[in-house]
């Protein structure tokens, strides 16, 4: 089965979204499709509010679950809450991952989060598996 999977994240930040990616990636016998905007994407500059949401909401349709990288400056990223909204509107499973170490995540996307789990490759796949 491949998993249709939008992954949140902040090109600010890429390092998170590549090594998750990697993660991805490197597990035997899971096969998934990355929804996520492109860095070279012209989403990016978006000159309305409403064109980025309707850009984001296209991009995020075909997926079934929404990754969103859990840590602090999600609290703060106009993107993330505009994902989280959209997931939330089409019925969409968020699952939360908790960075790597982190003493501080982020309340506005756990709260939102269908379910919250660490950065362990087995347990954010078990959760992907389990939506």
């Amino acid at each position: 089965m491949t998993y249709n999977l939008f992954i949140s994240h902040s090109w600010t930040y890429s390092d998170a979204y590549e090594k998750l990616v990697a993660l991805l990636d490197a597990k035997p016998y899971f096969s998934y499709k990355n929804y996520s905007v492109p860095k070279n994407d012209p989403i990016h500059h978006a000159y309305y509010d409403y064109q980025l949401k309707a850009a984001i909401k296209v991009q995020m349709q075909p997926a079934s679950c929404v990754l969103i990288l859990a840590g602090v400056y999600a609290s703060y990223s106009k993107w993330i809450n505009i994902e989280i909204e959209l997931a939330q509107q089409m019925g969409k499973t968020i699952i939360a991952i908790e960075p790597w170490g982190s003493e501080k995540t982020s309340a506005t996307v756990k709260n939102a989060a269908n379910k919250i789990v660490k950065w362990n490759t087995d347990s954010i796949v078990d959760a992907i598996r389990g939506y």
